[in-house]
């Protein structure tokens, strides 16, 4: 992982101090590429414990659709207790976020929704159906006005691997004030070589180099090895393109501890060969062999 240190030890080294969103500060620079060959092992960081099994759920969870925080939890601890808590929990129950919430751990259109349930231009009134579930009355899309974009990506990586239009987004400026955060990672662009090796090219806004860049690294590739495996392609390269890429100020000595540690091997991800079906990867199907890594470091996470 020296890319991503380098990177890490770069904007420490020359961006500029600023106030932002959270009140926090940070110190930042604007526009940054990183690329890792997922040839050569998987991108998890060494320098700290990468939350492996937290990045998984996540990334399981967008895959189902959903934007239910609780949810995230029942795939992550197995069930939906309150005392189980997610990444994402800070955001379900924010002030500025709960008079939104339409029930306990809705999130509005986040990334998940806007994979697979994007809207088509219509009435809005159009768009809903109401059913009874275990968790009560449920506001349920009718599938024909809306977008799955995944099931689109991995359709056209079939039918045209050489296309240019493979493009996953979740940006819908549309509905950026209907969701409880809006997507720091935006956009992702996947690309077959001759050899038949696929990449990925994502760019993301938005970027907390300590707490959130690795976990975004490790997602994107994950999301890039689940893709080429259904696909019958190799996984090629993930490229990240980081637009505001930024340490909060109270990150700074956590991460001059991590960039004084030596980077340890990088494991190598297996992934249960049996499953075929994007949508059908449970937490199970997943290991990281061979994971070496220095202890974890703490910091709070700006919200």
């Amino acid at each position: 992982m020296k890319t991503y240190l380098d990177s890490l030890k770069f904007v420490l080294e020359n961006g500029s101090v600023r106030e932002d969103r959270t009140g926090t500060g940070t110190i930042g620079v604007f526009g940054m590429q990183q690329r890792y060959d997922l040839t050569l092992g998987f991108p998890a960081v060494t320098t700290k414990k990468l939350a492996f099994k937290a990045c998984l759920s996540e990334l399981l969870w967008f895959l189902e659709g959903s934007g239910d925080e609780r949810r995230l939890a029942e795939i992550l601890h197995g069930t939906r207790d309150a005392d189980n808590r997610t990444i994402w929990t800070d955001n379900a129950t924010s002030d500025y976020w709960l008079p939104k919430a339409k029930y306990d751990g809705d999130l509005g259109r986040v990334y998940g929704v806007q994979w697979r349930h994007w809207r088509k231009p219509t009435e809005m009134e159009s768009y809903y159906t109401w059913e009874n579930t275990k968790h009560g009355m449920r506001a349920k899309e009718k599938p024909e006005l809306v977008v799955d974009q995944v099931q689109q990506l991995i359709d056209g990586i079939k039918r045209d691997p050489y296309g240019r239009r493979h493009i996953l987004t979740a940006w819908n400026p549309g509905e950026l004030d209907e969701m409880a955060l809006p997507p720091c990672h935006c956009f992702a662009q996947f690309y077959v070589s001759a050899d038949g090796k696929l990449s990925c090219q994502m760019y993301q806004r938005s970027c907390d180099m300590f707490l959130g860049v690795p976990f975004n690294i490790a997602s994107y590739s994950l999301l890039t090895h689940m893709i080429s495996q259904v696909c019958g392609l190799e996984a090629g390269e993930f490229v990240h393109v980081l637009g505001d890429a930024h340490i909060y100020l109270n990150h700074v000595e956590q991460v001059k501890e991590q960039l004084a540690r030596e980077p340890l091997p990088l494991p190598t991800l297996w992934i249960n060969p049996e499953v075929k079906d994007i949508f059908k990867f449970t937490m199970e199907d997943f290991r990281l062999d061979g994971y070496e890594y220095h202890p974890p470091i703490k910091a709070p996470m700006a919200v």
